[in-house]
């Protein structure tokens, strides 16, 4: 296989990568010189990628662990088989637009949020790698945060002060952000609250990182109001357009991006008129961030 070659988009965040076709088989050396740009640019581009369902699995496992487990409502009424494959999409098990007032619509509406993918699973995620089957005319680009930089930008005292915080991780809280509660007895036991670092230190590169996201709806040990309040200044800093990449998609485009250094968000598009076919693999992190380096 062809060496790499990539191409930042900014110096130390974005990058594009071409030379590679994913829907051959990913060597171990390929494998290393990916993680080494994630860890350098933490997001990456890989455009005109033809894949299918299979195809993206296997590229996903090339570089580590798949999470087994979709998290989402109406978990049983999809129209993807393979349960390693989000579906990212406003499309109904028959492949019809989902109606207006379809829950699973009003759930999704979430990824509008800013956010990190799985923040609300004991073991977050590391990568997400969305891919675009289908793209409407216009709208639904995918933005992108660098939490490492947002950390760098921190005044000395906001950052003793949330170095060592802990906080708590749920989809009812960033759903309940927008007046989503209708949860069922299993869905709420599914998505009770786990325990996450604010910050994150990464012996790799020796960078620090805001690990933040809507999914956030408490801070051990502050009263909720207090907390509240400081999550959502840290949001506002941390998704000022100086950290942001704006990612306009092409049909057969893969995005991939670090979920421990950065967070992301969906922009809105004409879902009641256009189909929008994404489809996501997302690998596992190797622990609870709270196992993790301080």
């Amino acid at each position: 296989m062809a060496s790499l070659t990539i191409t930042p988009v900014r110096p130390d965040f974005v990058a594009e990568v071409t030379g590679i076709d994913l829907r051959e088989k990913i060597s171990p050396a390929t494998a290393t010189e990916i993680h080494a740009a994630m860890d350098r640019y933490a997001t990456l581009i890989f455009r005109d990628q033809a894949l299918d369902d299979a195809q993206q699995r296997a590229f996903g496992e090339a570089l580590g662990t798949i999470e087994a487990s979709r998290a989402t409502v109406d978990a049983e009424k999809t129209r993807l088989a393979d349960k390693t494959i989000n579906d990212i999409s406003n499309l109904a098990p028959d492949g019809t637009i989902l109606a207006a007032d379809a829950r699973r619509r009003m759930f999704n509406l979430g990824n509008q949020l800013w956010h990190s993918d799985s923040s609300f699973k004991a073991v977050p995620a590391l990568y997400s790698m969305l891919h675009a089957r289908v793209i409407p005319p216009s709208g639904g680009a995918t933005e992108v945060a660098d939490m490492r930089a947002a950390w760098d930008a921190l005044d000395p005292e906001m950052q003793a002060k949330v170095r060592d915080l802990v906080c708590e991780h749920s989809l009812l809280y960033s759903r309940q952000l927008l007046g989503f509660t209708e949860f069922t007895e299993a869905e709420r036991a599914s998505f009770a609250p786990v325990q996450q670092r604010l910050v994150r230190y990464f012996p790799t590169t020796g960078r620090r990182s805001l690990f933040l996201s809507s999914h956030i709806g408490r801070i051990l040990g502050w009263p909720v109001p207090e907390a509240l309040a400081l999550v959502r200044d840290l949001m506002e800093h941390a998704t000022d357009r100086r950290f942001v990449y704006s990612h306009a998609w092409r049909v057969n485009d893969l995005l991939m991006w670090d979920n421990r250094t950065t967070m992301h968000r969906g922009r809105s598009y004409d879902d009641k008129r256009y189909p929008r076919d994404m489809r996501r693999v997302t690998l596992m992190d190797a622990a609870s961030t709270l196992q993790q380096a301080a």
